[in-house]
């Protein structure tokens, strides 16, 4: 008997070598209930993408302000998120840029200017000169589920108004940003991004913004990052008033280093590892505060500091001109002084 060839065999029907007779393949048991869902679902998107596709604009920058063809460096995403015309991004997407233009999802081109930008969260605000613009609104981050649809647009490789979807696969994730802070509470999920996405919006079942795209894992697929609507609302009024983000500043230089257990022990500690300063500013808190290169930092307030960034968290919610407490170790005593950070207006090592 030759051999069956089972590629040739259509999907809706089968081969009995017994009998030479074709039979019909059973259909799937395809649920009503199952059906409804999925309707259900590809309503929610296409909804979604009717009502804030309009608010996700393409981002072109340039070197110079003359705007020529050849002088395009670079394109992202952003989101309307005011009918005043200021626009949220990623600071990567704008930073260095001479010249930015928003193109809208109707054609619209309009030149736009850089607000405010926080490279330490890899944010920026633009601003164009139009009111009544379609705008997207924020949501709450901080009561997302794992597994819950997330449909991001934007304009990847240059294809305008482009929609892809997935779910929320981690929540909590930290990586850090170009300046080498820790960005906290970073969303990954797996709707498809590509170069180009950065800066737009990440949006959930009812069209409020959850996240700002951010990131992807080259040579991997369905890992997505996005920086939470709490962090974009908490620094979006900053950038409007100030065009920065406001945060605290020690002077000090440092790195976390391991605690000897005799020294956890003698001392009664709740942690085993510590800040070590390397170098202090004179000029600056830390110096008028009277820290010394060498000194190991184990807590501020009553936050406790195993490495740099529990400095850097704690800065930037503390209020600056505040005074706070730092607890340290100096040779082998436990000390307390009191410090008042100033204002960072560049991102030190430490703060």
């Amino acid at each position: 008997m030759d051999k069956i060839d089972h590629r040739l065999i259509s999907q809706t029907e089968s081969f009995s070598p017994e009998s030479g007779a074709e039979k019909t393949l059973p259909l799937p048991d395809t649920r009503e209930s199952d059906l409804d869902l999925l309707d259900a679902c590809s309503r929610a998107v296409a909804g979604v993408a009717g009502s804030v596709g309009p608010a996700v604009v393409s981002i072109v920058v340039g070197k110079s302000l003359q705007g020529r063809r050849g002088e395009q460096m670079g394109a992202g995403s952003g989101v309307i998120v005011s009918p005043e015309g200021y626009i949220m991004t990623n600071n990567h997407v704008v930073q260095g840029a001479g010249r930015i233009e928003i193109r809208m999802a109707d054609g619209t081109a309009l030149p736009a200017r850089l607000a405010g930008a926080d490279p330490a969260t890899d944010l920026a605000v633009l601003r164009v000169d139009a009111e009544g613009l379609p705008y997207a609104q924020f949501g709450d981050s901080a009561g997302l589920l794992v597994g819950q649809l997330a449909i991001a647009i934007g304009n990847p490789l240059g294809f305008d108004s482009t929609v892809s979807t997935g779910v929320l696969s981690a929540l909590g994730r930290a990586f850090r940003s170009r300046d080498g802070r820790l960005i906290e509470n970073i969303i990954q999920h797996t709707a498809p991004l590509n170069p180009g996405n950065s800066g737009g919006p990440l949006v959930d079942s009812r069209g409020r913004v959850i996240g700002i795209n951010t990131a992807i894992i080259p040579m991997a697929q369905g890992i997505g990052f996005a920086i939470p609507s709490s962090t974009a609302t908490w620094a979006l009024p900053q950038l409007v008033a100030d065009g920065r983000v406001r945060r605290g500043y020690l002077g000090i230089a440092g790195q976390s280093r391991p605690l000897e257990q005799s020294l956890v022990r003698a001392l009664g500690l709740a942690v085993n590892r510590a800040v070590e300063v390397a170098s202090v500013s004179r000029a600056g808190p830390a110096g008028r505060a009277g820290l010394r290169p060498g000194d190991l930092i184990i807590a501020i307030n009553d936050c406790a500091v195993t490495c740099v960034d529990d400095l850097h968290r704690f800065l930037s919610t503390w209020p600056i001109a505040e005074a706070a407490t730092l607890t340290l170790i100096r040779g082998r005593q436990r000390i307390t002084l009191p410090i008042i950070p100033t204002e960072a207006i560049a991102c030190p090592t430490v703060g």
